[in-house]
């Protein structure tokens, strides 16, 4: 043991003295631990976000959406250009006896002019069962009802962000107007953050949203994007999405509409996020790869500036092994300060963006990130510590 504490403090002096060249050896693996710890923070906080958003809508949601939707694991191309549902959709929708409400979706974006500036936005107009489906809670004023959907009248709830870019504070945007395509409409209500946005998902923070009668101000057509719904609990999910499917196909081909539970919307997103940031962690290894060679080109260097002292030490008794030992110690000490710089300069970096983004590191990436760094420094360190330990007493202390 004392041995070992005695190779560990003579290459910490060795650091010491050439701090500017240990730094520069290290940097390579800095960067590269830096960049995986960071992705795979990203990575774990955009899939909790994720799951976070489905478990609020519950195990009794559904989705109607034209298209296939989850075709050959992802999105099909009828979905982009299927039909879009109409009135006699939402109605026969109605009559399913599992399904307990369900509201239809239609949108409009356009620039949203409130009094303190304009900010292009987008209105999703429903019916008033959406924010009971999608888990909305009011923060300022009130939802609109059943009586502003019958009345077709022009109210909008707004999400916080919009309304503070718009009127200064949520306090202020209640009861003003606001226009968007020269038509104005009221904001009753200001809905509790929900976050999103960016890799997050829907920022509703910054939409509108209105009764869908009223939207039918921008789409005499009167079509919908999707519906949503709440089922019964009692009945199991695949018997509802019978019931759904029978009432569908009275007006569509099986190919022209899906059926989507949110875990199945979840699992294919998962999915391809996941292997997204495979893909990303992968580039970013690639430094790791890089510092790797740096530190064996750097304990190259140490073998011949050391060679002297080598052959001193073989020749009042050290062993093969010893010398070996030596120069591997070296090497991982090197890879474990660039792998513990790149994690403290990934937790600094995880810290910052935190109040944007749900990002964190766990247990599993700062273990990795450790003993990937010293894996490398094994790997990287065997030749030049072997071709240390390879040279002849004699030969090693004649050398200049």
């Amino acid at each position: 043991m004392t041995y070992f504490f005695f190779i560990i403090k003579s290459a910490l002096e060795d650091f010491r003295r050439s701090k500017m060249q240990t730094f520069l050896t290290s940097l390579g693996i800095l960067i590269g631990v830096f960049a995986v710890v960071t992705l795979t923070a990203m990575g774990l906080g955009l899939k909790k976000y994720i799951s976070d958003q489905f478990d609020a809508l519950g195990t009794n949601t559904l989705f109607v959406a034209p298209g296939k939707l989850l075709e050959s694991g992802g999105m099909g191309a009828s979905s982009l250009l299927g039909n879009r549902f109409d009135l006699k959709d939402l109605n026969s929708l109605k009559r399913v006896r599992s399904v307990k409400s369900i509201t239809p979706l239609s949108s409009k974006s356009g620039t949203a002019k409130g009094t303190k500036k304009s900010e292009f936005s987008t209105i999703f107009f429903s019916s008033d069962a959406f924010f009971d489906i999608s888990g909305f809670e009011i923060d300022k004023g009130r939802f609109f009802d059943k009586r502003d959907v019958d009345k077709r009248t022009k109210v909008l709830i707004a999400g916080p962000k919009i309304a503070e870019k718009l009127f200064g504070s949520i306090n202020e945007a209640l009861d003003k107007k606001v226009s968007i395509d020269n038509v104005s409409f009221t904001i009753i209500g200001v809905i509790k953050s929900k976050g999103g946005g960016g890799f997050g998902g829907p920022d509703y923070d910054s939409y509108f949203f209105g009764p869908y009668t009223t939207g039918f101000i921008f789409d005499p057509d009167k079509k919908f994007i999707r519906f949503a719904m709440k089922t019964d609990e009692n009945i199991n999910i695949a018997t509802v999405k019978e019931e759904v499917k029978n009432a569908m196909l009275k007006r569509y081909k099986d190919d022209e509409f899906s059926i989507v539970e949110p875990t199945e919307i979840l699992s294919v997103v998962n999915g391809i996020f996941g292997i997204l940031n495979l893909v990303l962690v992968a580039i970013a290894s690639i430094s790791l790869l890089v510092g790797g060679i740096g530190i064996m080109n750097i304990m190259y260097v140490t073998v011949s500036d050391k060679t002297k002292e080598v052959g001193i030490r073989r020749a009042i008794g050290a062993r093969k092994n010893d010398i070996l030992f030596q120069f591997i110690v070296e090497a991982v000490a090197l890879s474990i300060l660039g792998g513990a710089l790149g994690l403290g300069l990934a937790y600094i970096g995880i810290l910052f963006v935190q109040p944007f983004f749900p990002a964190y590191m766990d247990v599993t990436s700062v273990t990795l990130a450790l003993g990937v760094s010293s894996a490398i420094g094994i790997i990287f360190g065997v030749l030049p510590a072997r071709k240390a330990a390879n040279l002849e007493p004699v030969e090693a202390i004649r050398y200049e």
